[in-house]
C-alpha cells in the first residue's frame, strides 16, 4: 500500500475506464498494459456499469500489472474493491463514502483522492483525510457526466492556490487532451487525469509517451 505521508505527484493520472476502452475495442487489462508500457506510473481503474464481482475481476489483474512495474493503481468509487484487489487506494466522488469512512476500509497508508467541482467543495476536501484533491471538469467532456459546467484554467489557478496553501496536491480532470495538458500543469495542477484522449490515436502506448514528454 502507499506509505502514509508520501503523495502521488506523477504528472499523468491515467484513468482506465472500462466502458471507454470497450468502445475503442480495447479490453481494460490490455489498455492498462499498454499505458504502463508507455511509462504511466499512476492508474485509476473505473468500472461504472458492472457488478461488484465484475469490477473486482477487472481491477485485480490491472493492479497486479501496475505493481509489476512499481506503479500505483487505485480504483474509482469502491473502497471494498480497492481492499480486495490489493490496490494502492481509491478515488471517490462527492456522493460516495466520505474519506474518513473510506480510510476505515483501506487504512491510513492508502491513497485517497476526492473529486471536487467548486471552491467550497475544494476547501472542505482539504480538511478531510485525503492524499490529493481533484478539480473538474476543466474543459468540456463527454466521458464523465458531472452535472457541472467546464471550469476553465482560471478556476484551476484559483484551486491550485488554495490547495498549495494546504500542502495538498491538485489533480485536474475533464476534457484533458495532449494539446491542452501542459496549460493545465502550468496553471498549477500537479497532475492531469486523462480518460478518452489516451485512446485518441489508437496507440495508447505512444500517446502516454507523448503526454510524458509534454508534461516533463
Amino acid at each position: 500500500m502507499f506509505e502514509e505521508g508520501v503523495r502521488p505527484l506523477f504528472p499523468l493520472h491515467a484513468i482506465i475506464d472500462a466502458e471507454t476502452a470497450a468502445r475503442a475495442g480495447w479490453p481494460a487489462v490490455d489498455l492498462a498494459k499498454a499505458v504502463l508500457d508507455g511509462g504511466a506510473r499512476m492508474l485509476q481503474v473505473r468500472v461504472k456499469a458492472a457488478s461488484g464481482a465484475e469490477f473486482l475481476d477487472t481491477a485485480s489483474p490491472i493492479v497486479a500489472l501496475a505493481h509489476q512495474t512499481d506503479s500505483l493503481a487505485i480504483v474509482n468509487d469502491r473502497a471494498d474493491i480497492a481492499a480486495l484487489s490489493g490496490a494502492d487506494g481509491v478515488h471517490v466522488g462527492q456522493d460516495d463514502l466520505p474519506p474518513a469512512l473510506v480510510r476505515k476500509i483501506i487504512g491510513d497508508r492508502a491513497i485517497v483522492g476526492l473529486s471536487t467541482h467548486t471552491v467550497p467543495q475544494l476547501i472542505a476536501a482539504c480538511d478531510t483525510p485525503v492524499t490529493y484533491v481533484a478539480i473538474g471538469p476543466v474543459f468540456a467532456t463527454g466521458t464523465k457526466a458531472t452535472g457541472y459546467e467546464p471550469l476553465g484554467l482560471d478556476a484551476v489557478r484559483a484551486a491550485a492556490a488554495i490547495a498549495r496553501a494546504r500542502a495538498m496536491p491538485l489533480v485536474a480532470i475533464g476534457g484533458i487532451t495532449l494539446d491542452n495538458a501542459r496549460s493545465v500543469i502550468d496553471a498549477g495542477a500537479a497532475s492531469v487525469a486523462v480518460i478518452g484522449d489516451l485512446l485518441n490515436t489508437g496507440d495508447p502506448r505512444a500517446r502516454v509517451r507523448a503526454y510524458l514528454s509534454a508534461l516533463a
